[in-house]
């Protein structure tokens, strides 16, 4: 290991184990270099990357001191195994190279980035978007492609604004996306539901939705649905596109994982209608860092100016920063890179969540897990009760979520549970299943929830 290294590694754990806290002043470059014996161009640039990881600052003619961060170690003492958090898990996120970015970003924009900018997006990032789009068998223009702050920004301008059809109502899977029915609801809109199973849905019956019940649009997430990990074949994806022509009604298409698809033949609905009645969403929170808060709309022409509209109502514009960095790290290979080891990281959490529950859980819990994707589920037998499941998991330190939250308040809710792999590890999920196998399997806890549900 070379002196730099070396220096680096013992101030990150001096400030890691608290030797050094926050406000502490760290010795002169002059005696970093007597005790290590370097150059002081060696404890410089050791400094200087430190100081880019936020452990350390300069403060002009005194030195260099720890930086104020937050404490973490009362959460981390808990040892708790998190299937319920849709946060990525830190180690892959692209923090370094995200970091290059930021500051080639500020360099080529300078001034560009603090003053308002278009509220639809940096029409450079939406034409490099076009591009990236034009891989995924999406073809549209800079001019429909809007830079939102989340898909969940456009899913609340969506439900509240008028929709060419004169059409009022919502329909949504169920389940479904959280966030969806929270901005329904506090928008006072009405929200109609159809069933989703890991079999698919009823296409007749939404034919009749379709037909029948003046639907505005219907929110759909097509692959690793969320919470079901679930996605549409070919065929369905084009029976939806079909359907929403035939019927007047537009589809919100919530594409959030697209990059995570590892079936180069899965295209999206916006594909299959060529974006008529199709409204494209992707997000980057899922797959890069979420802090960004960073999506895309696609929009037919005809709602491009009432959705411009209402965003301005809510948003002047979206973060300038994330948006020219973001420009940056699509034009370079870091992202393609990035989304390569994604796949695999994801592919390979999967396969061991498989295997473990092949050996572990007892042959009654059907369920289903796909090949990538974040999202699992457990359909469970009869005589479990999901809320008493979930209270004894808990106390044993692993956390899930009821599949409350993702139905509307009257509609007929499943017995499953959700899995969210992104915070755990594979020795994790081995440990946590061969658990919830011995629950699963032990009399007494059948004995003792049965009746509740």
């Amino acid at each position: 290991m070379n002196r730099y290294d070396v220096i680096t590694k013992y101030y990150k754990n001096l400030i890691r184990t608290k030797k050094l806290k926050a406000g502490d002043k760290l010795p002169s470059i002059r005696n970093v270099s007597l005790s290590f014996a370097c150059s002081k161009n060696t404890a410089i640039r050791a400094f200087i990357a430190l100081e880019r990881e936020h452990l350390i600052y300069a403060v002009p003619k005194s030195g260099y001191y720890v930086v104020d961060r937050p404490d973490v170690s009362t959460a981390a003492s808990q040892e708790i195994i998190d299937f319920a958090s849709v946060t990525p898990h830190p180690s892959v996120l692209p923090y370094q190279d995200f970091q290059h970015c930021l500051d080639r970003a500020i360099t080529l924009y300078q001034q560009e980035l603090f003053t308002y900018t278009e509220p639809q997006g940096f029409y450079s990032l939406r034409c490099e978007m076009e591009k990236q789009l034009a891989t995924k068998q999406i073809f549209t223009k800079p001019d429909y492609i809007n830079v939102v702050a989340g898909s969940q920004q456009a899913i609340y301008i969506l439900a509240a604004m008028p929709f060419p059809n004169g059409k009022m109502n919502i329909l949504v899977e169920q389940p479904t996306y959280s966030g969806v029915l929270r901005a329904i609801q506090l928008l006072g809109a009405t929200a109609i539901g159809i069933r989703r199973t890991a079999a698919g849905i009823d296409f007749e019956e939404l034919e009749r939705y379709f037909r029948g019940n003046q639907i505005k649009f219907f929110y759909t997430v097509p692959r690793f649905h969320n919470p079901l990990g679930t996605s549409y074949a070919q065929e369905e994806k084009k029976k939806i596109a079909l359907l929403a022509k035939k019927y007047d009604v537009y589809i919100v298409e919530d594409d959030y994982l697209a990059d995570l698809e590892r079936d180069p033949k899965a295209d999206s609905i916006f594909s299959a209608d060529h974006g008529e009645y199709t409204i494209y969403l992707k997000s980057f929170s899922k797959v890069m860092l979420p802090g960004l808060r960073l999506g895309i709309a696609v929009l037919p022409s005809r709602l491009q100016s009432i959705f411009n509209h209402y965003k301005k109502g809510i948003d002047i514009q979206t973060t300038a920063v994330s948006q020219a960095a973001l420009e940056v790290y699509l034009q370079s290979d870091m992202y393609e890179q990035h989304i390569k080891q994604l796949r695999k990281h994801y592919h390979e959490k999967m396969k061991v969540l498989q295997a473990t529950c092949d050996q572990y859980l007892p042959p009654s819990v059907d369920r289903f897990i796909p090949d990538t994707g974040i999202f699992a589920h457990f359909t469970l037998p009869d005589g479990i009760n999901l809320s008493s499941l979930q209270a004894r998991m808990r106390q044993d330190g692993i956390h899930f979520p009821t599949s409350n939250s993702f139905y509307l308040p009257h509609f007929p809710k499943e017995n499953y549970i959700r899995l969210c792999v992104m915070q755990v590890q594979e020795s994790e999920i081995k440990q946590s299943i061969a658990h919830l196998g011995t629950v699963m399997s032990d009399n007494r806890m059948i004995h003792w929830v049965k009746g509740e549900r």
